[in-house]
């Protein structure tokens, strides 16, 4: 991988003292004096640099372009950001627009060249990871189910296999494991295609409004019935038609979807005559059916007219193996909605493969769209995925770390980190820093310290939010 390095700076003796020392390191080093030759540099040639170190202010430029220009010619570039006047809402833009790091002169010759080695290596995780999922993708994906897990490649087998056939489907699993999605995909995989996916559920009305839905009504059939209505068995057409949370129906209306079923038929509400139908019924229920036929509660009957083929989804926790490739997934979706592109950091990636979610798929996706909201620059970090009010209701664990065989800077990692904590709690609080004081359990003046501390002055001294 390139190990190219520009550094961008007016101030020539700083300028070449740094291009001697990234040498000296091992680094192929480009050096330019300002905005207009740095951003000539980065659209030059076919390899683009791994890291762009760059002085903030130049009378050219500023660093914020080089910043932009880089990342749009490779959004893998690291960019490492150096002034002699550093301010948080500089420091919070630098980072939302993707800098990797932000530091302040005069600083030391091994901050720097800690700094450039631990861009390299982010950036090479971030290359690693976007093959690997292009890949796994690839392998592993039909439609928007995805999974590698046998668990869920037996799933998407069986969806392969019984796409284009006539017979019922129930898709049993718990809540949030992603039922719709199978039977979309059970859609879209067979002949029906082209034709409408209807879905209700059938938990979600009542008795009488639920009957008119499936089956539709006539003009005066009831109390507000000014029309007549076509129901959804009639609306899918020779397409699907999906009932979810099918064990929340009520028994009478189990009667009569057993007889639609057996005779293809349908009679709207107030009607005198029957209809045919030619959709394909997939059920869905996050119940034991099987407890529910024993009770009473559900048509054994009926339940066997819909279980012809069933198809059981595993809870997240049982097919860990899924999750970065789920949330991968998750993460390219919404960010492509709110126009970012990002990649997941190792620490929140662990998190999220040691994490129990209750809410399976759905809670997945909850956490990484909220971690996009919330991420600042290019990475999903640790604290954009960690929900801080459930770790104020217990303890926060702490994620495992890899340490390289050549040893770990324990105080500069541990700074590194500190130093984002402080300003993603910054971002978050709108700039506001007695509100990020609050935000993190710390007292006003030790926030001040610590942006000090890290050469982030206070801007002013009114701490007002800023718009």
């Amino acid at each position: 991988m390139s190990s190219r390095v520009l550094v961008v700076d007016d101030e020539p003796g700083l300028r070449e003292m740094l291009r001697v020392m990234l040498t000296r390191a091992g680094y192929d080093v480009e050096v330019s004096g300002g905005q207009v030759s740095a951003d000539a540099a980065i659209a030059a040639g076919d390899d683009s640099f791994a890291v762009v170190v760059t002085d903030l202010s130049m009378p050219d430029g500023s660093g914020m372009g080089v910043l932009r220009n880089a990342r749009e010619r490779d959004d893998t570039t690291q960019v490492v950001m150096i002034t002699a006047y550093a301010t948080t809402s500089q420091a919070v833009e630098a980072m939302r627009a993707g800098a990797y790091d932000y530091l302040k002169k005069p600083f030391k010759n091994d901050e720097l060249l800690a700094v450039v080695e631990k861009a390299l290596e982010k950036r090479s995780i971030v290359t690693q990871n976007r093959e690997l999922r292009a890949r796994l993708q690839q392998e592993f994906t039909t439609g928007n189910v995805v999974g590698k897990s046998p668990a869920m490649q037996h799933v998407m087998s069986m969806v392969q296999r019984v796409a284009g056939g006539p017979s019922s489907v129930l898709i049993t699993g718990e809540s949030g494991t992603g039922k719709e999605v199978i039977a979309r995909a059970l859609h879209d995989a067979g002949d029906r295609a082209k034709q409408p996916f209807v879905a209700v559920n059938c938990g979600a009305l009542p008795e009488q409004l639920l009957e008119s839905e499936l089956f539709g009504h006539v003009r005066g059939a009831f109390t507000g019935a000014t029309v007549d209505k076509e129901g959804l068995f009639l609306a899918a057409r020779a397409g699907t038609l999906f009932l979810d949370e099918i064990g929340e129906m009520p028994s009478p209306l189990q009667v009569k979807l057993l007889r639609a079923l057996q005779e293809r038929k349908v009679r709207p509400v107030g009607a005198s005559k029957e209809l045919p139908v030619e959709a394909r019924v997939v059920a869905a229920t996050n119940r034991d059916i099987h407890d529910e036929v024993e009770s009473g509660r559900f048509r054994e009957d009926l339940f066997y007219r819909l279980n012809v083929i069933n198809l059981q989804l595993p809870p997240l926790r049982e097919r860990k193996e899924d999750i970065p490739l789920l949330a991968a997934h998750f993460l390219s979706k919404h960010g492509a909605v709110q126009n970012k592109h990002l990649d997941f950091s190792p620490e929140a990636m662990r998190w999220l493969v040691d994490r129990e979610f209750k809410g399976n798929v759905r809670e997945l996706e909850n956490v990484v769209e909220r971690a996009v909201a919330l991420a600042l620059g290019h990475w999903v970090e640790l604290s954009d995925v960690v929900d801080q009010r459930a770790v104020s209701n217990g303890p926060l664990s702490i994620p495992e770390v890899d340490i390289p065989i050549e040893g770990l800077d324990v105080d500069g990692y541990l700074a590194t980190i500190e130093k984002r904590i402080l300003l993603r709690a910054l971002d978050m609080s709108g700039g506001v820093r007695k509100d990020a004081a609050k935000l993190l359990g710390m007292s006003f003046r030790s926030f001040r310290y610590r942006l000090a501390k890290y050469g982030l002055a206070s801007d002013d001294d009114t701490d007002a939010p800023r718009r």
